[in-house]
């Protein structure tokens, strides 16, 4: 699992009580019913999180950048 996953992982667990982002092939494991602050809190924290890996990397070319 990359660094991302593992944030994007955490983020659900704590937020939307997700245990795994992993496809199950179960409805009742792969669909959940979240209220819309939930949502509100995992989208702020994914973005925190971003803002903290994008200040900690180094700058890349308009080029690289481009690539995402």
């Amino acid at each position: 699992m990359n660094q991302i996953d593992t944030i994007l992982t955490l983020i659900a667990q704590k937020h939307l009580g997700i245990d795994t982002l992993q496809t199950r092939h179960a409805d009742s494991l792969d669909f959940h019913d979240t209220a819309v602050w939930c949502i509100r809190d995992a989208l702020e924290a994914a973005f925190k999180a971003g803002v903290e890996l994008g200040a900690a990397m180094p700058k890349g070319s308009e080029t690289e950048i481009a690539k995402y």
